[in-house]
């Protein structure tokens, strides 16, 4: 339950710190005094957007921070409170529009602070039982009086991971099919590079053969020029050289400059014998082939076109491109492997699905003749005598995130007609009857141990205020419950009563203020209530019997 509320600059409230007790706690006050305010303030604490807006001093943080008692509230709330069963939730809004949250002063992030706050308070807002029309809150009303909510999220896993396999096989079929367009083309490609048996370098290589045959008649003249020349007359320069050299060896003892001479000569010798010698051997590699030139030329040709065709710049770049085309391929059959592991797996999660939708459908089916019977009979207590109400659960032909059920609150405000959709036919003042027989259902189940009604008798009046009053009051037996209202009848239940009202400061500025209000107090507002701003003996006597 909630134990104090404290705010801080936020909208007509400068500073507020209240105390609540548990059961029923009626809060009153005029139209425009701020008791949306105190809601919108606690909603800070239910994750609600912080808008800087809401600042009653737009330099200075907005503070929201509630105090609760969770000792016995849902499993696991005792474990993040403290020794004594406190939990302190807090929110702050700067100037900057930036947001922090903590539990027990730790920072927390807001989806944290939002669903443990969630566990603790329920809001009923205005207009709320537009709900009712809703087809998710029906179910789960269903769900939380069934007790499938267990049932529920074992199915939901198994949707949400169903959902992602799906999706993941439609992506991947897509790339499939698109990669199947281009896999012909990708085969061809990749022959064009298979049959060419491509081979690193090979086009320079080929390159420096394709000059050497297209100029080899050329070059073997000129080498065999050269070797004519190395025997001028017949006489070989190399012997001449030898003996030259000799011829100075005999003489050097007596020319000592000779001797250096002669070693001159002999190293020409050896240099020009080392010549003769490749120019002979390079004459017996260059070949006269045009059979061969043809050949090296057709296969320029070839790497030349695929250089183009593929637009690369190298033998090597094109060995890049097979391997990938290769790669690519391989890749298609990868896929196609993992879209069948896909299938068998989307298979098993259906056949999961369908199993849990089943299960799910059974309970809900077990339970949808009692809840049925127990709404009835606490609507009839609101002053709807006659009112028949069903809840109808069918089979639907779709699995959605609630299951595989379509259900509908069917009701008659006046027995022995056709009963028909809740929207259609409830009025305001039915449609809040209705969701207050849910709250207080729903209450028993779902373990919140505050709720707060925001003015939830809306569109009713006279004894049915007095009926819903007491249905208020008994909730409040079992739970801490706000009650918003301006019906008297309302406010006159629980031993509580806060009234909510506006002060003006020196500087003619308004701020929202709260009290807790004496027997002599709440009578005198009982009557306010009853007959206006001029208040009459007559309605101060109502309210005291009111207050009985």
């Amino acid at each position: 339950m909630l134990k104090k509320l404290t705010i801080q600059n936020y909208a007509l409230i400068e500073s507020l710190d209240i105390d609540f007790p548990d059961g029923l706690v009626i809060i009153t006050g005029e139209t425009g005094a701020g008791k949306s305010i105190l809601l919108g303030a606690l909603s800070l604490l239910l994750g609600a957007r912080g808008d800087v807006s809401a600042l009653k001093d737009a330099e200075k943080n907005c503070v929201v921070e509630g105090e609760f008692d969770v000792t016995g509230c849902p499993v696991g709330m005792e474990d993040i409170g403290s020794d004594t069963g406190t939990l302190l939730l807090r929110r702050v809004i700067s100037p900057t529009g930036r947001s922090r949250s903590f539990i027990n002063d730790e920072p927390v992030s807001l989806g944290i602070l939002s669903d443990i706050s969630n566990k603790l308070v329920d809001i009923h807002a205005q207009h709320q039982h537009l709900l009712l029309t809703d087809k998710s809150y029906q179910l789960s009303i269903l769900d939380y009086f069934a007790g499938s909510k267990g049932l529920l999220d074992t199915y939901k896993e198994i949707y949400t991971t169903l959902q992602t396999a799906e999706a993941e096989l439609r992506r991947l079929e897509e790339g499939i099919a698109k990669n199947n367009e281009e896999l012909e083309y990708k085969q061809f490609q990749l022959k064009k590079l298979d049959d060419a048996v491509l081979v690193p370098g090979e086009l320079e290589e080929l390159e420096q053969e394709q000059k050497q045959l297209a100029n080899a008649e050329q070059i073997k003249e000129a080498i065999c020029h050269s070797l004519e020349f190395m025997q001028p007359m017949g006489n070989s320069i190399v012997q001449n050289l030898k003996e030259a050299s000799q011829l100075l060896r005999k003489c050097y003892t007596f020319v000592p400059g000779l001797e250096e001479m002669s070693r001159r000569l002999e190293s020409c010798r050896i240099e020009c014998k080392d010549i003769e010698q490749e120019l002979e051997r390079t004459a017996d590699k260059v070949v006269v082939s045009p059979q061969r030139l043809q050949v090296v030329e057709e296969r320029m040709a070839l790497l030349e076109d695929l250089l183009r065709r593929y637009a690369c710049s190298s033998v090597e770049e094109l060995i890049t491109c097979r391997e990938n085309l290769k790669a690519a391929l391989i890749g298609v059959e990868t896929q196609a492997e993992a879209k069948q592991q896909l299938e068998n797996r989307v298979e098993e999660l259906r056949t999961e699905r369908d199993l849990a939708a089943e299960k799910l459908s059974e309970r809900r089916r077990q339970c949808v003749g009692e809840l049925s019977r127990i709404l009835k009979e606490k609507i009839r207590n609101l002053e709807m005598p006659h009112a028949e109400f069903e809840v109808c659960l069918t089979r639907s032909a779709h699995c959605l995130v609630t299951g595989q059920d379509d259900i509908q609150f069917l009701f008659s405000a006046n027995g022995g007609v056709k009963l028909v959709e809740i929207s259609k036919v409830a009025s305001g003042g039915e449609l809040s009857r209705i969701m207050l027989c849910l709250k207080s259902l729903m209450a028993q189940y779902t373990g919140m141990p505050t709720m707060i009604f925001d003015e939830i008798d809306t569109g009713v009046s006279g004894s049915i205020a007095d009926k819903m009053g007491e249905l208020i009051g008994e909730m409040g037996k079992n739970m801490q419950v706000f009650a918003i209202t301006h019906l008297p009848q309302i406010a006159a239940k629980g031993s509580t009563h806060l009234l909510v009202y506006k002060e003006f400061d020196q500087r003619k500025q308004a701020q929202t203020k709260i009290k807790l209000l004496n027997r002599q107090e709440r009578i005198l507002e009982v009557a306010r209530m009853l007959s206006g701003a001029e208040l009459s003996d007559a309605a101060i006597e109502n309210a005291k019997f009111l207050l009985k």
